[in-house]
């Protein structure tokens, strides 16, 4: 008996609080992704590794759109995973302390893994 393969997108999220469109874009997607069962994956990259600074997100309103906050907190509790570049982390000195707990930092690796393991690849 095979197992079907769950679909799978990866968002690769390149803009900060500078641009709130860009930035909540991706999670408005996302969450529509796990809503159809499709396994939704982050990654903040460049600058938008500081959404995920604590207390970051609480300022970040595109017009038209839920708040980045919120529509984060859905994402995350519907089992959507956030990744952060460590590299971009490090390059802006951020501490993981710094970080929302359910932000994970990862490596080139894990990112490449990410990227052949999906179905599509979006990039904001």
């Amino acid at each position: 008996m095979s197992q079907e393969k769950k679909e799978k997108i990866l968002y690769v999220v390149t803009h900060g609080a500078d641009d709130p469109e860009r930035a909540t874009l991706p999670f408005v997607h996302a969450n529509g992704a796990l809503a159809m069962e499709v396994e939704a994956v982050v990654v903040l990259m460049g600058p938008a590794v500081m959404l995920a600074r604590k207390g970051c997100m609480n300022h970040v309103f595109a017009g038209g759109m839920p708040p980045l906050k919120k529509l984060v907190d859905d994402f995350l509790a519907q089992g959507g995973k956030l990744y952060l570049c460590t590299p971009c982390i490090q390059f802006r000195q951020i501490d993981k302390s710094e970080l929302i707990e359910e932000a994970q930092p990862i490596a080139a690796a894990v990112f490449t893994e990410e990227v052949l393991s999906a179905n599509a690849v979006l990039n904001y």
